[in-house]
Parts: structure tokens; C-alpha cells; sequence
């Protein structure tokens, strides 16, 4: 093989991609059969693979064998780049599309990865938590975030060791904008608030338990839009919709990065909720 066709992009058909046999791969991140797939359809050689991903020939190797493998983010993104993955392909991956990671943001994704609900990326979150420094939690009740003993960080917060600050955006259940979300959801208004002053009295346990843990509790009385965790540089976003709750919609990671238009936004949007928001705890 020539230098010049080594370093050809590897082109693989449509219909290849659409295949189920190639569907199920990426469905199980299979990244050996990925790699054996692009083999076969693409014609191309570890050699070939390795350049395209800029993965040593011999890890390619080791990979294909089913000695090693793929777990991190970045190695599922060199491949899907390496074979020009189609879009719909790379989502169900969970990778960010390349017209969000390389027209918007000129080539540095600012969505990393997007999951169909909140399931797939609870033991990321929980990870990520347990040494955290800072954590935000944009939501409405937050009963299944960090209210009742088994939510998703609470856990976290109250075998917490090292100091943590922790800033947690609840609805207002006295607001207009709480009567308006309960009967979006189909709830009674009395029900729908005393669920959030459940969380509240579940939070004020939190204080009282977990003394490395900062923990500050207010309220804001607009209609929610995002159901937003922060951890440290990284940020999950989902969304309140009268169709869904916010674990129920597409989740979006969002990483900080220097000039990035989604983290700057989802940010400045809490902040300014916090600043006008009423704290309770």
C-alpha cells in the first residue's frame, strides 16, 4: 500500500452502515466488530485503520483479537471519525453528530455524548460525584436527584469525606408557574407542591448529615425549561417539556470548553435563576 492511499479517508456505502448486523454492533459498542466491519466494507487494513484513527497499528490489533477492550469517550470518537461513521450512527453510539462537533464549534465538540433518558449515564454521574468539587442541580422536585435515600446522588452527598459545595435550584411550589407544571403533567396542584417540600425536608437531612457538604437550597417561580446537574467541568442537560419530565427526555453531556456556546449558556441561565431565586436552606 502507497503512503498516499494509507492515509486515504476510509469510505464505507450507506447501505453498509444500515445494515442490522452493523445497527447491532453499534448499538453494543462493539468496537472490534466496528473495526472488522470497516475491514470488509471499507477495505481497509490495520494499517489503514491506524491512520485514519490515529490509534497505534498494534493496539488496532489488540482490539480486533478482543484483547483490549474500548471503554473511553475519546477512543469511540477517533473511530467513528476514522470511518466518517454517518450522523445517525454516531448518535446511536453517543456520540455527538459531526454537524454539531465540526460546523458549529469548528471542529471541538461541545456535546460529547446524548443518551435517549437519564438511565444509560447514572453510574457516570455517580462516578463523577463522588469526588467532585462543585456540584449544581437545576430542577423541579428533585425527589429522584438527591431527595430520597435511594436517588441518583444523594448517596454521594451523605458519604461525602472531602468538602463539596452543592447549589440546588428548586420550583417554587407557592408559584404560579408550579400550579401551571402540575396540571401540564397531569397532577393536582396540592399533590405536585408537596412533593417539592418533601425534597426540601429531604435536603434539610442532607444539611444535618453530611457536614462536608455546602449545601445551599433556593427557589425560583418561572416555568422550568432545563433539568440541568453540573459536576465540576461537566454538565447534563435535559429538558421539561408537557409531554415529558425532565429524566424522561434526550440528556445531553456537555463538557466546559473555552469558547463554548452551550456551557456558557446553560450557565449563565442558573446563575441568573440563583441570583433571583429565594433561598430556603
Amino acid at each position: 500500500m502507497s503512503v498516499a492511499s494509507l492515509h486515504d479517508q476510509i469510505r464505507i456505502a450507506d447501505w453498509a452502515w444500515q445494515r442490522p448486523e452493523t445497527t447491532e454492533l453499534i448499538r453494543h459498542r462493539d468496537v472490534a466488530g466496528l473495526l472488522k466491519f470497516a475491514q470488509q466494507y471499507g477495505g481497509a487494513s490495520q494499517l489503514r485503520l491506524s491512520a485514519a484513527t490515529g490509534i497505534a497499528q498494534g493496539r488496532i490489533s489488540e482490539i480486533i483479537n478482543g484483547k483490549k477492550v474500548v471503554t473511553q469517550l475519546d477512543v469511540f470518537t477517533r473511530i467513528a471519525d476514522g470511518l466518517n461513521m454517518p450522523d445517525i450512527c454516531r448518535t446511536a453510539l453517543g456520540l455527538a453528530p459531526r454537524l454539531l462537533g465540526d460546523r458549529l464549534t469548528g471542529g471541538s465538540t461541545e456535546i460529547a455524548r446524548h443518551f435517549s433518558s437519564q438511565g444509560p449515564v447514572v453510574a457516570e454521574i455517580r462516578r463523577r460525584a463522588a469526588d467532585a468539587r462543585q456540584l449544581d442541580i437545576l430542577a423541579v422536585r428533585a425527589l429522584g436527584i438527591v431527595a430520597l435515600n435511594d436517588s441518583l446522588l444523594r448517596p454521594a452527598l451523605l458519604a461525602r469525606g472531602e468538602p463539596l459545595q452543592v447549589r440546588v435550584l428548586l420550583l417554587d411550589p407557592d408559584s404560579e408557574a408550579a400550579q401551571k407544571r402540575a396540571g401540564e403533567i397531569g397532577e393536582g396542584h396540592a399533590s405536585f407542591a408537596a412533593g417539592i417540600r418533601l425534597a426540601l425536608a429531604k435536603l434539610e437531612e442532607v444539611r444535618d448529615l453530611a457536614p462536608n457538604v455546602e449545601l445551599e437550597v433556593r427557589l425560583y417561580d418561572r416555568l422550568p425549561v432545563w433539568r440541568i446537574f453540573r459536576i465540576d467541568d461537566i454538565a447534563w442537560v435535559s429538558s421539561f417539556d408537557a409531554q415529558w419530565e425532565g429524566h424522561e427526555s434526550t440528556i445531553y453531556e456537555i463538557p466546559h470548553t473555552p469558547r463554548g456556546s452551550f456551557w456558557a449558556g446553560y450557565r449563565r441561565q442558573f446563575e441568573d435563576l440563583y441570583e433571583h431565586a429565594t433561598r430556603v436552606i
